[in-house]
């Protein structure tokens, strides 16, 4: 019987391995990818890279991703609070169908830009059209290597908010920002472009969270992280890509570090920190596969990213099935 990281046979459950952060928590974190073409991908996996290790908080300087929400005070997931994440979407899954594979599934997108009286942070409905499209381009594999996760997202909504307050500090307004702003259910992706403090370039609830919070669920980026941004080496877009994997329960790819369960995705190589810039052929722990520098759950810099993987994929699935749907 081939057991997975998790601990699960396969075959006895339908339940595959996912990514996510800690309950009720928020993930901070943008990785992205270029369009150039991507360095071969090493044998054994078609994943690259993790997002951040929960035990490892990220150098404080432009490369790193944090992860947590108002005040919960931690960057990263202990180990403890990524198992129970992991037990949560286990016993969600109990009483559900296998979640069906290879469908595509279209997420219906509402875009939040909130920028000062100066114009700052006020995005062109061009650049939102782009930052979708991005995202579209990552979770259907189009950046080389990866797989089509068969999520994609369809542009609903604008709204503008001009406010010096909100945009010049969204920790302290987050809450009542999203509570006037956000739209829909469950299934319904709410992206709020916002100024974030130096040394953060995004946030996302899990899953996990919306039954309890329903009005706080999303993400959230930096505006200088989208296509175009001035945020360099972080400005193709793919800090939402990163985070709406978070939205949709993948850990980063160093969560627990070299320890299992890792990330809680098999064809992810354990990886003992997060990646900074792109550090090519990197092997941090023992387990077989060199560091996934190049998936979208690490911190690597956005021209480094560039894939998801068919674990990865399966985990959001099983996300999308137990609280999204």
């Amino acid at each position: 019987m081939i057991m997975n990281r998790a601990g699960r046979a396969f075959g006895k459950a339908p339940f595959g391995i996912w990514g996510g952060l800690l309950f009720t928590a928020l993930a901070l974190a943008g990785l992205v990818l270029t369009g150039a073409a991507r360095p071969e991908e090493p044998a054994g996996g078609d994943v690259r890279a993790r997002g951040s290790d929960p035990v490892c908080p990220p150098d404080a300087d432009a490369s790193s991703r944090t992860t947590g929400g108002p005040g919960l005070g931690h960057n990263h997931l202990s180990p403890e609070e990524a198992a129970e994440l992991d037990q949560q979407l286990n016993e969600a899954l109990v009483t559900q169908q296998a979640p069906a594979k290879g469908l595509r599934r279209t997420v219906p997108t509402i875009v939040h830009v909130i920028s000062a009286s100066d114009g700052r942070g006020d995005l062109s409905d061009s650049t939102i059209s782009d930052q979708i499209n991005t995202m579209n381009r990552g979770f259907s594999g189009g950046y080389g290597y990866g797989v089509d996760t068969g999520f994609r997202f369809e542009l609903r909504a604008v709204t503008r908010t001009v406010s010096d307050s909100w945009f010049g500090d969204f920790v302290g307004h987050e809450a009542a920002m999203k509570k006037k702003l956000r739209r829909g259910d469950a299934g319904t992706l709410n992206l709020y472009t916002v100024n974030l403090p130096d040394g953060m370039l995004g946030r996302s609830t899990f899953p996990q969270d919306y039954t309890d919070s329903p009005k706080l669920d999303g993400v959230v980026v930096d505006y200088r992280s989208v296509p175009g941004g001035e945020r360099e080496k972080f400005n193709l877009g793919f800090t939402a890509t990163h985070e709406t994997g978070h939205w949709l329960g993948l850990f980063h790819t160093f969560q627990n570090g070299c320890e299992h369960p890792g990330d809680y995705v098999d064809d992810t190589p354990f990886e003992r920190e997060q990646a900074a810039g792109c550090p090519e052929g990197r092997d941090t722990c023992d387990q077989t596969g060199r560091d996934p520098v190049h998936n979208f759950m690490n911190y690597s810099d956005d021209p480094c990213m560039s894939h998801f993987t068919r674990g990865q994929r399966e985990r959001m699935t099983e996300h999308w099935a137990a609280f999204r749907t």
